[in-house]
């Protein structure tokens, strides 16, 4: 057993899934591109982008759990809007996930990348969501919700990435909800995906054991640390924060891109 190999696969988790926590991503905009690059980089062996994809829905579906039930106390978690953009993005997302087997690595990749330079650009467009108006009467567009959600599912299935990073966006510019209620309701949307996503690439028979127990176990234990690292933190500067992570991970996978 490469213990080497072990660790560095539990920081990687760990890293991720702290900042799913944080930000409200299942964290494979961090993951992706950190199990893509860096295994191969230390001299370990690389991982597919379908393995990555595989990988990184198993672990999204663990560390979206474990941030959830951290946030489930605060109130923040909207009951309607999860339930709307759930029940439609599950279903899309076992599409993408089952239908990922049929495409090639540089799809994946090239899916992957429009998804994040979309959330990239949609996080510097201008947000309307009153932070501090009352959480228990939050209004928003229901068929508009389900459309996004049903479309983000579908591209985000087939990436392995459940879609976080593309949700919290569309929910902060599109459907103008407050950012602390995105945070946590794209938490519970997201493991409702990962569901979907994470049993079509079961079935399209891309699954790691191995990888995937290491991911899970960092998950359980950083992603509730991120949530309440979370709590304490200005909603401006969450919004900061997963800004930069979707840009960064953009310029790096778009140069990998072009550059091949």
């Amino acid at each position: 057993m490469d213990y080497g190999w072990i660790i560095l696969l539990l920081a990687i988790g760990f890293i991720g899934s702290l900042v799913s926590g944080m930000v409200g991503i299942g964290g494979s905009i961090i993951k992706y591109p950190m199990l893509l690059y860096i295994p191969p980089a230390l001299g370990f062996a690389a991982f597919s982008a379908q393995e990555v994809s595989a990988i990184s829905a198993v672990q999204v579906f663990f560390a979206t759990l474990s941030g959830m039930l951290a946030f489930r106390k605060g109130g923040y978690i909207n009951k309607s809007l999860v339930a709307i953009m759930g029940s439609t993005i599950v279903i899309g997302s076992f599409i993408g996930g089952y239908g990922s087997q049929f495409l090639t690595d540089s799809f994946i990749n090239m899916t992957y990348a429009i998804l994040a330079l979309i959330a990239a650009i949609m996080m510097f467009l201008p947000k309307k969501g009153e932070e501090k108006r009352d959480y228990a009467k939050l209004t928003f567009n229901k068929p508009l919700a389900a459309f996004f959600a049903a479309v983000i599912g579908v591209v985000s299935g087939i990436v392995g990435a459940a879609g976080a990073f593309i949700t919290v966006p569309v929910m902060l510019v599109i459907l103008k909800i407050p950012t602390r209620i995105a945070i946590a309701s794209s938490l519970a949307i997201t493991f409702i995906s990962s569901i979907g996503s994470t049993a079509g690439k079961v079935m399209g028979g891309h699954m790691l054991l191995a990888p995937s127990i290491v991911m899970i176990i960092a998950s359980i234990i950083a992603a509730p640390i991120g949530a309440k690292i979370s709590k304490g933190l200005n909603a401006k500067l969450l919004q900061w924060i997963l800004a930069v992570l979707i840009v960064a991970t953009v310029v790096k996978i778009w140069l990998d891109i072009l550059l091949k």
